[in-house]
């Protein structure tokens, strides 16, 4: 399905009916990497997935700058072209953590619950080797060129626990890996400088806390490491001491039970409401 966003074509997945979930993808990936868990969630939820701008089938709204208040207006706009107006369950991964969150941030009042899953959005955070070398001029554009499907397939692995994701998943993601997506991952990690989280994250720690909220780590990613799964204030924190950067691909029928047992909540427990973080 397809939506127009600030005059650009935004491609998505709907599924089910109920309250709305957000589910907001990674790099390099597309709304596909979320096919193992909305089945699940979807019977009794309506599942919004979309393929970010210049992502996938997205194509990028005209004259769109990288940082945080476009991103947040970018969902802003996709939730108006849907109709949407109540409140949301929001589940983030990766990239789709800054677009998702800085929304969260600015829309405190329209967010159901928050699910994390390995992304960033701490100014003390600094960037993993393969983010450093797209944000350097030249040799970003160098990297994307000669970054190959065996060289993908490398990356992945070593940032997945024991279920690697699969042949086809990797090739599929190659073949969508396009001179387009790569140009939009130099843009995100070089209008992303860590720095310009200061004051959006203590903001995200001040809702994380006041509404059901988890964060799910898989703790064998090198991207991003474990111990920043604490610094979201979210109410629990799960870790996966088994399981890499990619947990909805690793171990999909779990996620999509906790997203269900988070979306049922409905008063904060006790620690949540002391402030204490949980660790599952």
């Amino acid at each position: 399905m397809f939506v127009n966003v600030d005059g650009a074509r935004i491609h998505f997945s709907d599924s089910g009916e109920g309250a709305p979930v957000l589910f907001l993808h990674g790099i390099p990936d597309s709304c596909t990497v979320w096919d193992g868990v909305i089945p699940t969630v979807s019977q009794g939820h309506r599942c919004l997935a979309p393929d970010l701008p210049g992502f996938g089938q997205s194509a990028e709204p005209h004259g769109f700058r990288v940082n945080l208040e476009n991103m947040a207006r970018f969902i802003d706009g996709f939730l108006d072209a849907l109709g949407i107006t109540e409140p949301i369950h929001l589940v983030v991964h990766d990239i789709g953590g800054p677009y998702g969150l800085a929304w969260a941030v600015r829309h405190p009042d329209r967010v159901r619950s928050i699910a994390i899953m390995n992304t960033v959005f701490q100014s003390e955070y600094r960037w993993h080797r393969y983010g450093r070398i797209c944000r350097t001029r030249g040799l970003g554009e160098l990297l994307q060129l000669l970054t190959s499907q065996s060289g993908l397939a490398r990356a992945m692995r070593q940032n997945s626990g024991a279920n690697k994701p699969s042949r086809a998943h990797v090739s599929a993601t190659y073949r969508a890996f396009t001179g387009r997506v790569r140009r939009m991952v130099l843009r995100l990690y070089r209008g992303l400088d860590p720095e310009v989280f200061e004051g959006w994250d203590a903001s995200l720690r001040a809702l994380s806390n006041s509404v059901p909220s988890l964060v799910m780590w898989g703790d064998r990613d090198t991207y991003i490491g474990s111990v920043f799964a604490d610094r979201f204030g979210a109410r629990q924190v799960m870790h996966f001491p088994e399981s890499g950067h990619w947990l909805m691909l690793e171990a999909p029928e779990v996620v999509s039970r906790r997203l269900l047992a988070l979306f049922a909540e409905e008063v904060p427990c006790r620690e949540a409401a002391a402030g204490r973080l949980i660790s599952c």
